[in-house]
Formats: C-alpha cells, structure tokens, sequence
C-alpha cells in the first residue's frame, strides 16, 4: 500500500531515533572508540542493519522513508528503486513495494563471472531510478552505485537513507557536485537529543558525543594511533 499521510520531518527524525536506540542499533564508547571503515576513530557507531529484524519498528521506517520520497521528489518521480549492495537491498525492496516500482540492486563491483554484471535485476535506458541505502557519512560511497546506475542509460538524481551522519558538511557539496539530492530521516543531532530524553547513556559520555559531532575531524585527529 502507497503511504500518503505520515508526520512531518521532525517528528519522523524524532521517532526514528527512538527506534534506533530502542533497538540497540546506537552505539556510544568514549573511552573505546569504534574504528570505522575508513580507519578512523569515532565514539559513535550505527548498525541499521539490525532493523530487519524488527518488523513492526522496520515496516514504520520503510513508510517513513517512502513518504519523505514522495514529498521531497514527487509522488510520480520515480520508475525503479535501487538498493546498494549489501545494506540497501532489503530496504530498496520494502520501499519499492510501497511506492509499487520494479526493484534493482547495485554490486560494490562486477561480480567476475558470467555476464560480469553490476546491476541485478531489470534496468533500462531512461529509468528514473531511486538509489537506496541504509546509511550515508561523507556521500562518497554513493557514487559509484550512482555511476553504475546511469552506465545503464538511466537516471539516478535522489539517494534516500534512514540514517545521515549529519556532522561532515562536504556532504552535501559531494553528493550535489555529482548530481544527487538527498533524503534522509535523521541523524547523529536527532538520535542525541533521543539518548538525552530518554537517559539512555550517562552525560559524561553524551557530552564526549557532542564534542565529536561538533568537531569530528578535529576529534579523530587527536586520537589517531
């Protein structure tokens, strides 16, 4: 069924970081900072993947994401939904169902073998077609899943995720040089000020989160190994 009428953004960005705490998806460690992908410290870590699992809490995001679509882009913008390898394929599928568009993902790379193929699924010239993924950072990870997109002869100008880090402000610039707008439901702002309410975490460590998120190149500088 094609969500239609659903809360404004701030209260969307407000519930999905209830949700994500009341998960266990937020993860905050001061004292033991997490690596991240890129090698870099960072006292946050966010695990969506986790939400599959949770049907009446992963069916309410998915509308969510669906509905903030369709109000930012259009409620006819879109021919195809796209999910990025891995994290965003089971999401893709779920909001491609609401929206009632063919369903695609995109590999990381070419399998190989065979027809050595990126995309999975039905693509076709002059699509337009959705990119999906569970989560952006800086954006850059976004763009070779866009490029492969459009080798296809498509068009790919949106990406939606739940989750948008919300603290690197070349982001925007990243995604905006190649093409892309995103759509998000929250971010690290939204899910602190959750911890906070809800008293998730003690304030020593939610004011070290405040310091990163208010400066995290300058954080993970000073505590590079």
């Amino acid at each position: 069924m094609i969500p239609s009428s659903f809360p404004e953004k701030d209260e969307i960005a407000r519930l999905t970081a209830k949700m994500l705490l009341e998960i266990g998806a937020v993860h905050f460690n001061a004292e033991t900072p997490f690596t991240l992908a890129s090698g870099l410290p960072s006292p946050t870590y966010i695990d969506c993947r986790k939400l599959i699992s949770y049907p009446r809490i992963r069916s309410t995001l998915m509308d969510f994401l669906a509905v903030t679509v369709m109000r930012d882009a259009g409620f006819e913008a879109f021919d195809n939904v796209a999910g990025g390898e891995t994290a965003g394929i089971p999401f893709a599928a779920m909001v491609a169902e609401r929206l009632a568009l063919p369903m695609t993902y995109v590999r990381k790379k070419p399998k190989g073998y065979g027809r050595n193929a990126r995309i999975e699924g039905v693509m076709t010239e002059g699509q337009r077609v959705l990119l999906i993924e569970d989560l952006t950072t800086d954006g850059g990870s976004k763009l070779s899943f866009v490029d492969a997109i459009r080798e296809t002869g498509a068009t790919c100008g949106h990406t939606a995720v739940i989750f948008y880090y919300g603290i690197f402000p070349e982001t925007m610039d990243t995604l905006a040089g190649h093409g892309i707008a995103l759509h998000h439901l929250c971010t690290w702002w939204d899910v602190l000020e959750a911890a906070r309410a809800g008293e998730r975490f003690d304030e020593a460590t939610l004011k070290e989160v405040e310091t990163f998120l208010r400066a995290p190149r300058a954080w993970q500088e000073a505590r590079k190994s």
